[in-house]
């Protein structure tokens, strides 16, 4: 297995110095190790003849299975270790980043009730990162950002999140009930960086070409709170489930014509050796998303559930004009939300005055079972 670490190192290098630089250890015996390797397989692994190492069709083949057998391997010390230490102890979680703290909360709350006895170890991780960690054994149980390779893991139902639009206050779209993809063209866009999630960040974009919309420009931001900060900026808007971007006064969320863009979530854990606790928590996970994921933040006039206000009224029937439940377009005084104490009227507010437009409304969430 030594000699195999070595091998992986150098093929993905083609230097053997750089190679003995990065194991720590002197060349003539990195070299001698290869070596030993070469003649256990009866063939070489490396074209020396050239001034530039390279990979020959042999090397090429056991690099591809050796990349595999070393992330097993390193999966199953981490299990034997924990097995030495007295069976499984804390589950280690994986959660993105962008995770809402009621969400977090919700989800160790449920934990708690239905596991008592069992300790959670959340961790913040890209989906990158967690399918890393899944592979190598450091993870137990994770929350990916859909599309993601997930071959050899198991994957629960997909809980979906409409996506809307983040735009400066001062946005002439931001009057608009609802905003069409095209209309963005020629805005940057704020989106996280691909390395975090490759899958979703290609399907992003492609669903904004299809909608019309091209960035001009693409800038990066990490955490929700730093990507509604630029747009806030004015250097681009960006797609959110909304619940951020309520909390900043200087932009506004508005929902997309058509529903072009979600924000899909899958549960997942090994299929072998997998910790006791991982499937409950990913069970938990999707109910706690599906159920308690903050809904965004829809504008007036958009059609609600039955009994719900905005269109409903208490007989459970489209209200008419006047009747309970439906509020006139042109009172500002009736759309105002009895929890924001600011007056959608009052320019003096120090906060700006609330949009009319801003009010909550029906989830924007879907559970999909595979």
């Amino acid at each position: 297995m030594r000699h195999l670490r070595i091998f992986a190192v150098v093929a993905e290098e083609l230097h053997f110095s750089r190679a003995a630089d990065i194991l720590g250890m002197a060349q003539p015996p990195l070299s001698q190790a290869i070596r030993r390797l070469e003649k256990e397989l009866g063939t070489e692994l490396f074209d020396r003849s050239r001034r530039q190492v390279r990979l020959t069709a042999a090397g090429t083949v056991l690099l591809e299975e050796a990349r595999d057998v070393l992330v097993r391997e390193e999966r199953l010390r981490a299990l034997v270790r924990r097995a030495g230490e007295g069976g499984p102890s804390a589950l280690r979680a994986g959660v993105p980043p962008d995770t809402p703290a009621s969400v977090l909360h919700a989800l160790l709350a449920a934990c708690a009730e239905r596991a008592p006895d069992l300790r959670v170890d959340l961790r913040e991780e890209t989906t990158e990162e967690q399918l890393r960690l899944l592979a190598s054994g450091r993870l137990d149980v994770g929350l990916l950002h859909q599309p993601a390779d997930t071959t050899g893991l198991v994957a629960g139902p997909e809980v979906s999140v409409e996506l809307g639009v983040v735009l400066p206050r001062t946005s002439p779209l931001a009057g608009t009930p609802e905003v069409a993809l095209g209309e963005l063209a020629g805005h940057d866009l704020v989106l996280f960086p691909r390395a975090t999630a490759p899958g979703r960040y290609d399907s992003t974009l492609d669903s904004c070409r299809l909608g019309g919309f091209v960035p001009a420009r693409i800038r990066h931001a990490r955490t929700p709170e730093f990507l509604i900060g630029l747009v806030a900026a004015g250097q681009g808007i960006a797609f959110d489930t909304g619940p951020v971007a309520r909390k900043e006064p200087r932009v506004v969320w508005r929902p997309l014509a058509g529903r072009p863009l979600t924000q899909r979530i899958v549960a997942v854990r090994p299929t072998r050796a997998a910790h006791p606790a991982a499937r409950t928590f990913a069970e938990l996970a999707t109910d706690v998303l599906a159920r308690d994921f903050p809904p965004a933040v829809r504008p007036a006039g958009e059609s609600a559930e039955p009994g719900e206000s905005g269109g409903y009224g208490g007989s459970g029937k489209p209200g008419a004009p006047g009747s309970p439940g439906e509020e006139s377009p042109g009172d500002l005084g009736a759309l105002r939300d009895p929890r924001d104490p600011r007056d959608p009227r009052d320019p003096r507010d120090p906060r700006g005055p609330r949009d009319p437009l801003d009010r909550p409304g029906p989830r924007p969430w879907s559970v999909v079972y595979g």
